[in-house]
């Protein structure tokens, strides 16, 4: 490997994060080797918010150095939150004692790969009685509606206002508590609600609720700050709003969906590969779907080794909220069951746009049909959507060489297992949208013996 480039996660002018975001990859190598995960972006990032509801400094660990992380730390400081590292790596300490109202342009300049600063607002309404959300990004993988979090908020009282440069907020009443039932479990809007309800006066009820294991983290969280929050049967959970809330110490849980995104790596490739830190319990679905597929598992204290047992196999794949298979799982998993013989079938039901990735992968020599409206089939376990789609994935296929462009995180991801799969070299561009979620992403590919170079 050429290490042109620092790994740094960083956005800074002259990091890989701006330059560094073309690699050469030669497939047809098993990747072989440890990697080790660190807290989950999808709680680290959410824990960094609320700090700042408490009144003394919160201490964060095992932290991710991954872009989108950068781009929380980078608004909570223009919002006048001090965040120092620790003495340990990955530590974080967030005191939010100096917290004040931002720029609009500010908020903007900082935000724009990312659509965490809708969840500022909870917080920054109890604490500044004002918010903005400038137009949001992230990947592009179907329509995130705001909707379910502007609903929310105005159920406990704020007044949202519509502008040409995005949302402001106000609460000239403070927040009161509500009962709040979400049309579907999104993550997004039960941790709105979650950061939102904590500090409301009264009781709050949020019916329909996501339960994923970085939910119930967040929870762990908020808990620890003093506040009071229980999870009832049939995704109900009951916030009593408190006057006020404290720093937390907390170390994340493991990032999931990376741990499963390496050991679609081994498959693929037909590698053998030790996740280090990834746990049995969050994995259980994923886990049973690996194993149907011809993967072989090992749990051990320290984490999960992956590897193939024999010849991959077809499998029927229905992604759904947790504790079902997650969207995030099944783009690397695509890949793997290109070289599965038989046909495989991937019921995506949460984000419409995300089997436009496949594209590529037909590119590089893929038999995938994907279905707009998805398919219907008497075996089906998870409810229809409209939004639905399907992908057939008739294997096996062999791969080669492409110049392609990656379009999201996990999709992204997805387009370099397919490069390290397959025959020839491959040029994958647009690179650091990957480094969102996947931290010394070059550093373990080159642990694992992957042949790449960065090339700009």
């Amino acid at each position: 490997m050429n290490t042109l480039l620092s790994d740094s996660a960083g956005p800074k002018t002259g990091d890989r994060e701006l330059s560094g975001e073309t690699l050469a990859i030669r497939g047809g190598r098993p990747l072989t080797g440890r990697v080790e995960v660190k807290g989950a972006k999808n709680l680290a990032t959410k824990a960094m918010v609320a700090a700042l509801l408490g009144e003394t400094t919160s201490t964060l660990r095992d932290v991710p150095d991954i872009s989108d992380v950068q781009v929380v730390r980078s608004l909570l400081e223009v919002h006048g939150v001090r965040v120092d590292d620790g003495d340990e790596e990955g530590v974080l300490h967030l005191d939010p004692s100096g917290a004040v109202s931002a720029h609009f342009e500010e908020i903007d300049a900082h935000a724009g790969a990312s659509r965490i600063p809708i969840l500022f607002c909870g917080p920054l309404l109890h604490l500044l009685g004002q918010a903005f959300i400038p137009d949001l990004g992230g990947c592009r993988i179907g329509d995130r509606p705001i909707d379910f979090h502007l609903d929310a908020l105005r159920n406990f009282g704020a007044i949202v206002e519509k502008l040409p440069s995005g949302i402001r907020l106000s609460a000239p009443q403070g927040l009161h508590g509500a009962l709040i039932e979400l049309p579907y479990p999104s993550v997004g809007a039960t941790e709105q609600v979650l950061l939102t309800a904590v500090r409301a006066k009264g009781t709050t009820e949020l019916r329909n609720a996501a339960i994923e294991p970085e939910i119930m983290d967040l929870i762990a969280v908020l808990q620890k700050m003093g506040a009071i929050i229980s999870y009832e049967p049939n995704r109900v959970i009951l916030i009593e709003g408190v006057d006020s809330l404290r720093g937390y110490d907390h170390r994340c849980i493991f990032d999931r969906n990376e741990a499963a995104s390496w050991a679609c790596a081994a498959l693929a490739t037909d590698g053998d590969v030790f996740v280090g830190g990834a746990k049995q319990q969050e994995m259980l679905t994923f886990l049973n779907v690996f194993r149907k597929a011809g993967g072989w598992f090992d749990i051990r204290e320290d984490g999960i080794q992956f590897r193939r047992d024999g010849a991959l196999k077809p499998v029927v794949v229905e992604t759904d909220v947790h504790p079902g298979f997650m969207t995030d799982w099944q783009q690397p998993l695509i890949v793997a069951l290109t070289q599965a013989p038989g046909v495989s079938t991937v019921h995506e039901t949460v984000y419409e746009n995300r089997l436009g990735f496949t594209k590529a992968l037909v590119q590089m020599g893929a038999d995938i049909v994907v279905h707009p409206h998805g398919l219907a089939s008497a075996d089906r376990r998870v409810p229809r959507r409209e939004l639905e789609q399907a992908a057939v994935i008739t294997g096996p296929t062999p791969l080669h060489g492409a110049d392609v462009v990656v379009p999201d995180l996990r999709g992204g991801y997805s387009y370099l297992i397919a490069a390290l799969a397959a025959e020839g070299e491959s040029v994958v561009r647009n690179v650091g949208i990957i480094r969102r979620g996947y931290e010394k992403l070059f550093a373990k590919l080159d642990a694992l013996g992957a042949d790449f170079d960065v090339i700009g």
